[in-house]
Formats: C-alpha cells, structure tokens, sequence
C-alpha cells in the first residue's frame, strides 16, 4: 500500500529569525574568502536587525526597497550599500533554495537595482564629498594635467 501523498507546504512570507539565520549561515558557508564571510556576515547581521526592529514585514521586494532607503538616508556610500543588497539578494536567493522563500519573491528580491555613485566616485573610489582639493586644473587628463594628487584624503 502506498502512502496518502503529503501536500506541500507553501513558503514563508514572514521569515522568522531562525530561519534568516539559517539561510545566513548557507550564504557564509557558500564563501571561501575569510574576508567575504566578514563583509556578509556583517552585512546580513545589520539587515537581519533591520529587519527585526520593523513590524512584522513580509521579507519581499518591497521590504528591500525600504532597506535600501534606509541605507542611502543613513548616507552610506554606494559601494556599501550595494555589498548590502548583494548580501540581502542572497539571503534570499538561499531562503527560496531550502524552500523557506517562494521562487517568484525570491525574483523580486534579485531584481532590486542598487545604488549608482558618482561618475567621479566611481573612477577614483571617493565620493566628491571626500575628494577635497584634488581636483587640479589642467589639460591632459579629465581631472588635470598630473591626475588626482596626492592629498591626505586621496
């Protein structure tokens, strides 16, 4: 005799914390770089105290919209804000493969644009606010004649 087939349960949409850490620790173990498991970790950990201090959220797109709003209203840097949302997109990317996550909210999870610096920020890694003076004035190259110089903040 056969067994009544099971149904199966659908996903979360709550994801409770036992269940972000468990998807934390799939995405730290995926990592092989020490460094990387750092930066995720750290980045996992903020979002999961975001996450937990609001009420109730439904962990979808529109909670990690809201995350990163919160991330540029606290004046991150682009870079770090987009680390953060790599981080979050595969806490969810793991959540929906252990099946704690339904596919289609996963999707929506990744397809969360991140944040896009400064034109400047993005060839000199510094965000205008920290360039000081470096700008020189000169032609040659898009900054001046000798490039950015070698200031105390460059």
């Amino acid at each position: 005799m056969s067994k009544p087939p099971r149904k199966k349960r659908p996903p979360k949409r709550v994801l409770a914390l036992p269940d972000l850490e468990q998807s934390k620790a799939a995405v730290l173990n995926s990592l092989t770089s020490k460094s990387g498991q750092r930066t995720y970790d750290r980045a996992i950990t903020d979002f999961v105290d975001w996450y937990c201090s609001e009420p109730r959220l439904a962990f979808n797109r529109t909670v990690v919209l809201r995350y990163r709003i919160y991330l540029e209203q606290k004046q991150y840097a682009p870079t770090t804000i987009n680390l953060r949302l790599a981080a979050v997109r595969r806490v969810a990317f793991e959540a929906a493969d252990s099946g704690l996550l339904s596919p289609e909210l996963a999707a929506g999870i990744r397809r969360v644009k991140g944040v896009r610096g400064s034109e400047f920020e993005l060839e000199t890694g510094l965000p205008p606010s920290r360039a000081g003076n470096c700008w020189l004035v000169g032609a040659g190259s898009r900054y001046g004649a000798r490039g950015i110089t070698g200031c105390s903040q460059c």
